[in-house]
């Protein structure tokens, strides 16, 4: 992985620098995509930027859907990701929650599409790559937790997936939401059921950390 020589890269700063000044500091044609190099990605990426809603909408898949491949991590995620990142409070994807109802159908907001993007590369990525797992936790994401939780209490309503439940009441009991009148039977099993398993897997750590569980030395 290769990028230009620059503070401005270093994913670990207190702040994101300008969006510009990372797609202007990244060898982008280096950088290996599950298709390629990411040579298109700057033209790709400035569209989710763009004042066109619809260009936006088609610039998520265009840009974001090049990167991943199947959960996988590829050298031209990281950047993405961070340029993700710098443009949480760009003024195009502020006014998608406030469109008139007489604008053209869409689907998600383009701020909504990214913030879960991002969440899915955070969750995708291992110990090879983990440069990656604290976008989801910047700085910059505080300011819209508040509209997040509206979009997580609507999905508690209407979901019955166990994966996307157990992540929404996750995020939300971290930012501080008393979640007891979201949760549903199944979500209380679900709990107690990880809660015994914590349990047994802490119990079999404390064996092995004391010797395998005898309660005396073993007779060999």
């Amino acid at each position: 992985m290769r990028y230009r020589s620059s503070r401005a890269m270093d994913p670990y700063s207190a702040e994101l620098p300008h969006h510009q000044t990372l797609m202007q500091g990244t060898d982008w044609a280096s950088l290996a995509t599950p298709c390629g190099t990411g040579e298109s990605l700057p033209a790709a990426l400035a569209r989710l930027v763009d004042p066109d809603p619809l260009v936006r909408e088609a610039a998520v898949k265009g840009a974001l859907g090049k990167v991943t491949h199947q959960n996988s991590i590829c050298e031209a995620t990281m950047p993405v990701a961070l340029y993700a990142a710098a443009i949480l409070d760009h003024p195009a994807l502020a006014v998608d929650g406030s469109r008139h109802d007489d604008a053209p159908s869409m689907g998600r907001p383009t701020l909504v599409a990214v913030l879960d993007w991002l969440g899915e590369t955070a969750r995708d990525a291992d110990d090879a790559c983990v440069a990656t797992i604290p976008l989801i936790e910047h700085p910059a994401l505080v300011t819209h937790r508040s509209d997040l939780a509206g979009h997580a209490h609507r999905l508690l309503a209407t979901s019955t997936d166990r994966y996307h439940r157990d992540r929404v009441l996750d995020a939300l009991k971290a930012w501080g939401h008393d979640t007891s009148d979201l949760e549903n039977e199944a979500d209380i099993a679900a709990r107690e059921r990880y809660a015994v398993l914590r349990a047994a897997r802490a119990s079999r750590q404390n064996d092995r950390a004391t010797g395998g569980g005898y309660s005396e030395d073993p007779p060999f």
